[in-house]
Order: structure tokens, then C-alpha cells, then sequence
């Protein structure tokens, strides 16, 4: 029993191609908590 992949087949082929590091990840959030104090979700005297 192999898992050898053939050498034409891409090392991530198996895996998900939608990834997102953390610079987007801290970037969709901090739009997301922008938005909910624009919406007045978040009281303006939370937001230092």
C-alpha cells in the first residue's frame, strides 16, 4: 500500500485550493467588527 503521488499530480492536489493565511483572516474581521459599529451593533463606547 503507496501514497506515492505521481510526479505529474501537484503536491496540494487533494487538498482544498480555497486557503486564506491571516492577514486576510485579521483583514475580513476587522471589516466585519468595522461594519457592526457603523451599524451601531457595537455601542461607540466599546470602541476605544
Amino acid at each position: 500500500m503507496t501514497t506515492e503521488q505521481s510526479p505529474s499530480t501537484p503536491p496540494t492536489a487533494g487538498a482544498s485550493r480555497l486557503a486564506f493565511n491571516e492577514d486576510w483572516l485579521a483583514t475580513i474581521l476587522g471589516l466585519a467588527l468595522l461594519a457592526l459599529v457603523l451599524l451601531g451593533a457595537i455601542p461607540a463606547g466599546l470602541v476605544p
